[in-house]
């Protein structure tokens, strides 16, 4: 049994039904998805990743790859092969297949190359000036002296 209520995480919090959402997504998306095709994620920097989908038998007209809702979406759908071939063993699959990746706020994709049977897709992340930190200077309100002039 893997499923979880989320209903105390509603109750208890205010402004956090985003992470709720995808946590809820998530969870519902892995008990229905096989493991094909195999991937990996690879941190190839503090701000940039690399999302490598393992994609043999595909050619580049196969696969897309799109940005929908903050969600990465992979998808492969080979042609039908009208050649009659007979296979005495097919262990490469061509199946059609559909991978969906969340990202984060201000995670953008910065690329994506296919070679050698290898789906790699880049992704880097670019907060904005607005919410990076900044310094802010400190100025002192002390009063200022003022020289004055004896009368005697």
């Amino acid at each position: 049994m893997r499923t979880f209520n989320l209903a105390p995480l509603h109750r208890a919090t205010v402004g956090f039904d985003q992470i709720a959402d995808m946590l809820d997504r998530t969870l519902s998306a892995d008990a229905g998805q096989t493991n094909y095709p195999p991937y990996n994620i690879e941190k190839t920097a503090d701000d940039a990743w690399r999302i490598s989908v393992a994609v043999a038998g595909f050619a580049d007209a196969d696969l897309d790859v799109e940005l929908r809702d903050h969600a990465l979406i992979v998808t492969g759908r080979k042609a039908d092969d009208t050649t009659t071939r007979k296979f005495l063993h097919r262990g490469i699959a061509t199946r059609a297949f559909e991978r969906r990746f969340q990202l984060a706020d201000h995670v953008r994709v910065q690329g994506a190359s296919h070679e050698n049977g290898m789906l790699h897709i880049d992704l880097i992340r670019e907060v904005p000036e607005a919410l990076k930190p900044r310094r802010i200077e400190i100025t002192s309100n002390a009063p200022t002296l003022v020289e004055a002039k004896s009368v005697n």
